[in-house]
């Protein structure tokens, strides 16, 4: 975050200059996704708040959970399927799901429509979190605020 946080105004927020914190060949399996960082724009530390547009064939993440953050999904517009554990569920506008830290159900949404759909994700940025990706060969920690990935065998990603 470059420029000083505003307390409490209407503000439009840009699009995120990087597109996906995922190192390759995982960055680019999140092509057309574009996250407008909402939280950032005001300073919050303790919680996160994205408005995401997914385009047709499009995925939100790779299916992955979380051991200290929990998340919260709020569909603004358009159709979306949750994938998790137990499989898939349709989320369309005025939905919501949420996904408990520590409880190890993978989630993560596809957009199958045909149009954008949009959504607001909120989730609070625990010191000391840690992702399992169980389709994909890699885990993910955050230290001192930032992402590191790397495969389960505990190779780092470069």
């Amino acid at each position: 975050m470059s420029a000083k946080p505003v307390p409490f105004v209407a503000l439009n927020a840009s699009p995120r200059a990087k597109p996906s914190n995922y190192p390759e060949p995982f960055r680019s399996m999140m092509a057309g996704r574009v996250k407008r960082p909402l939280g950032d724009l005001f300073g919050l530390t303790n919680f996160g708040v994205n408005l995401t547009v997914l385009p047709p064939g499009s995925v939100s993440a790779l299916r992955h959970a979380h051991t200290k953050q929990d998340e919260f999904v709020y569909v603004v517009n358009g159709t979306l399927l949750l994938h998790t554990d137990d499989g898939e569920t349709e989320l369309t506008a005025g939905m919501c799901a949420g996904f408990k830290a520590g409880d190890g159900n993978a989630h993560r949404l596809l957009n199958r429509s045909t149009t954008d759909a949009v959504y607001l994700e909120i989730g609070d940025r625990t010191p000391g979190d840690a992702a399992a990706y169980p389709d994909d060969d890699l885990v993910a920690e955050l230290r001192d605020g930032a992402w590191v990935f790397s495969r389960k065998d505990g190779t780092p990603y470069t």
